[in-house]
């Protein structure tokens, strides 16, 4: 015997409900009772009992032919059967039990249509959800922006992201840059009856840092060094993205001067081609000095004859 379904109350809307009251809520509880999401043992079939009441509801047609028979006082869980002689202009009887993949009471009321089941058969309309239903719907899109650091961005690694009422760890692929956009198939809402999942499209942004900049793909790091280190020349660890790496600075080393680090910026991804880190010198002065130092500043300053304004010509008003 045929349990009559109540689609209102399966999806816990009102008989009154609109259109878009019905979408949602089918949103929201397939999101809950998706079997690869939910942990209960009855997820499975909740989720393709919601799938059925939402290809009645959501079509006007099947909404008002379902409204006609449930005003007979049908209730869910009772027995049904037809009244005699009715068929709601739904096809031609209730035969065509189990062609649409769905429940039985599913097909006693849209399986007749026109007495064609066995040509809808032919179409696909046999099989069950997830294997070709005609009533499948993919699912909607979601989408998220995500922030991560520069060492994500090139090495790559997994951030947790929470998404359409689930928590995600979704993988950074190494080299992805600020304002890019990834796509994780299949990530999106669930689709109605059987239909595909849609896709999560996640918004990519760096996060400022205090130690690096980006220019483009290329990692840009400042990095101040003494007077005496500019003059004299230097070894300095400089700090990257990648990890530490020891540079030689030559003597007469100036401010602003740029020194490439090949490959240590983003790396290659998609059309877009590898970067490389730049130390930007800095020379940077003492705050204050002391009476001994400040001898020795006056002591070089009367042994050079360097001129830093040489080649510069002075102008008079």
């Amino acid at each position: 015997m045929t349990e009559f379904k109540d689609y209102y109350k399966i999806l816990n809307v009102a008989e009154n409900a609109s259109q878009d009251e019905i979408k949602k809520s089918y949103r929201r509880l397939a999101r809950k009772y998706h079997p690869d999401v939910s942990q209960q043992s009855d997820a499975e079939a909740r989720f393709k009992e919601l799938g059925e009441a939402y290809e009645v509801l959501k079509d006007p047609e099947r909404r008002r032919q379902y409204d006609e028979l449930r005003h007979h006082g049908w209730q869910q869980g009772d027995q049904f059967r037809p009244p005699p002689g009715w068929s709601g202009g739904m096809g031609a009887g209730f035969d065509q039990a189990g062609v649409s993949g769905f429940s039985d009471f599913f097909d006693m009321l849209f399986g007749g249509l026109g007495g064609q089941g066995g040509a809808r058969r032919a179409q696909g309309f046999g099989q069950a959800p997830g294997q070709g239903s005609p009533f499948a719907e993919p699912g909607r899109d979601l989408q998220a922006k995500v922030s991560i650091d520069i060492e994500t961005a090139i090495r790559g690694g997994t951030e947790r992201i929470g998404v359409g009422g689930r928590t995600l760890n979704v993988k950074i692929p190494a080299g992805v840059g600020d304002g890019q956009r990834i796509r994780l198939s299949g990530q999106g809402e669930p689709g109605a009856g059987g239909g595909p999942s849609g896709h999560l499209y996640l918004d990519i942004a760096i996060k400022p840092d205090n130690r690096y900049q980006l220019e483009g793909r290329d990692v840009i790091i400042e990095w101040p060094i003494a007077p005496w280190e500019a003059a004299l020349g230097a070894q300095l660890e400089i700090p990257t993205p990648l990890g530490p790496v020891t540079m030689k600075i030559p003597p007469g080393s100036s401010s602003h001067q740029r020194f490439r680090l090949k490959g240590r910026g983003l790396p290659a991804h998609g059309q877009q081609p590898q970067g490389d880190a730049y130390v930007v010198l800095k020379i940077k002065l003492p705050n204050a000095l002391n009476a001994e130092q400040r001898r020795l500043f006056e002591a070089l300053q009367d042994a050079s004859d360097f001129d830093p304004r040489e080649g510069l010509v002075s102008q008079r008003h």
